[in-house]
């Protein structure tokens, strides 16, 4: 974990974590087993187990090569120990409103950890660089690929400290 790396809440570092021991733990030795049960086959070029087997055991490789290296860098940031809680800091979830009234509830979290129909919106995202520090009642200009929309942030929350 870098000091100056990504940031990343610790519930998305414990879900990059569970991914990479499931990976481990449970689908490489299962795909290790086909592959060598396939490969006391006889002919592996025509082999369909075995084929993909060895290309799913890289695939599995690559993302645990990819992982390994997301939890080296990012730096865990608890939301709950924030003490500016006025303004959207990293782990806020902000609620904003348009013109129209129209509100969405947005939870500003490590890129690794966004997913956009559950409300999670990565730092690095254009609307989460928009809402960075914002306080009740700020205006937000955001240029989305649909045109740029204004937003109006009408409340923040962080979770409590456990």
């Amino acid at each position: 974990m870098k000091p100056d790396g990504p940031p990343i809440t610790p519930a998305g570092m414990a879900a990059l974590r569970a991914r990479y021991d499931h990976l481990l733990g449970t689908e490489r030795p299962a795909i290790t087993e086909i592959v060598s049960w396939a490969a006391g086959n006889g002919d592996r070029s025509e082999n369909g187990d075995y084929l993909y087997g060895r290309k799913r055991m890289r695939e599995i490789d690559r993302e645990l090569a990819h992982l390994t290296r997301r939890m080296k860098l990012c730096r865990v940031l608890d939301p709950a120990r924030q003490e500016d809680r006025t303004r959207a800091w990293f782990g806020a979830t902000v609620t904003i409103a348009d013109a129209d009234d129209t509100q969405r509830v947005l939870t500003l979290v490590g890129d690794d950890e966004q997913d956009a129909t559950a409300g999670l919106i990565g730092w690095s995202a254009p609307l989460a660089k928009a809402l960075r520090g914002a306080g009740l009642g700020d205006l937000r200009r955001v240029t989305l690929p649909g045109g740029e929309k204004e937003w109006e942030v009408v409340a923040i929350r962080y979770p409590d400290a456990a």
